[in-house]
Parts: C-alpha cells; sequence; structure tokens
C-alpha cells in the first residue's frame, strides 16, 4: 500500500505542527533524560521533521541511509522510540501491518481518513466532529484526555477506477 499524507478540502485542513516548540520539547525531554544528541540521532530526528507523510520505520531509514548509509535499523527504532516517549511523535496502526510515525503537536490536532485500496491518508480538521465529541463527553460526565477519529473506506480516486472498469 502506499501511503501519502493529503490535506482534506472540507472542514479545515490540517495545521501544520509547532515543529519549533516541538524541537524545544524534545530537547527538554533530552536533558531530564540525560541524552546525548549524536550526529545520527540529530539526522534521523530532522529527517523526520521535514517529512510530510506518515512514515514507517523502512521509509525513514532509506531516507536517512540516502544521507548517511551507516544508519541502522535499530539507531532509527531507538529514535523513533524516543520520540514517541517524549511525545513529540505519535504512532498510528492504520490496519495494514505497518505502524506509522507523524509529528504530535496537540494544538494540531487532526484526524483521519484512510483508503483501503490505495493506502492513501487524508488528514483532516472538523470542527462540527470536534463539537460533538465534547457534547457526547459532558453527557456522560466523562474527561476527555486525547482521542484518534480514524475512518476507513474508498477515496474518491479509487472509486472514479472501479467506475470505469465496469
Amino acid at each position: 500500500m502506499k501511503t501519502t499524507a493529503t490535506k482534506a478540502s472540507a472542514g479545515r485542513a490540517a495545521r501544520a505542527p509547532d515543529t519549533a516548540r516541538l524541537r524545544t520539547d524534545l530537547d527538554d525531554f533530552m536533558v531530564r533524560r540525560g541524552l546525548r544528541s549524536t550526529g545520527q540521532r540529530r539526522l534521523i530526528i530532522d529527517t523526520l521533521f521535514n517529512v510530510h507523510e506518515h512514515v514507517t520505520i523502512d521509509g525513514l531509514l532509506e531516507q536517512v541511509r540516502a544521507v548517511d548509509p551507516r544508519i541502522g535499523y535499530a539507531t532509527v527504532y531507538r529514535t523513533l522510540k524516543l520520540l514517541t516517549e517524549s511525545g513529540v511523535a505519535q504512532e498510528h496502526h492504520f490496519g495494514d501491518g505497518h505502524t506509522r510515525y507523524e509529528l504530535s503537536d496537540s494544538d494540531a490536532h487532526h484526524d483521519h481518513l484512510i483508503c483501503v485500496e490505495c493506502g492513501t491518508i487524508t488528514e483532516f480538521e472538523e470542527p462540527a466532529v470536534e463539537e460533538l465529541q465534547d457534547r457526547i463527553a459532558k453527557r456522560y460526565g466523562f474527561e476527555i484526555r486525547e482521542h484518534k477519529h480514524e475512518l476507513y473506506g474508498v477515496c474518491a480516486d479509487c472509486q472514479r477506477k472501479v467506475g470505469r472498469r465496469r
């Protein structure tokens, strides 16, 4: 499955994460943990910060190895684990057997439409969905800490392709 991140035209397009704040958060986390900022770790982090899609470990490894072929799978894995533990990156499991990563900025929250045919992932913000879930939580006396909203279906491009085959 190919996976790309696009911006939805309905509702609002997903906002970009505040990368400057996320870098500061990561630096603070690493200082608290007593972790060094190695050249390989910086390359992996910089690459993730510049990727505009939901990237797998293998996809990120391919990109960083284009710059430094000495970087190994374990180094990328450990760096992504560090980024998720720090709250700077978020793991996603979209049902295709791959763990995907993206920057995690609560101020740039978005939801996902996932095409089960081609794997396209469309990020969107929809105020009506956010308002509805807040009303539901209030009705049940529930305090939402976080959530994820993933809709699985067939994208417009794949629907058109199927239409042409009939």
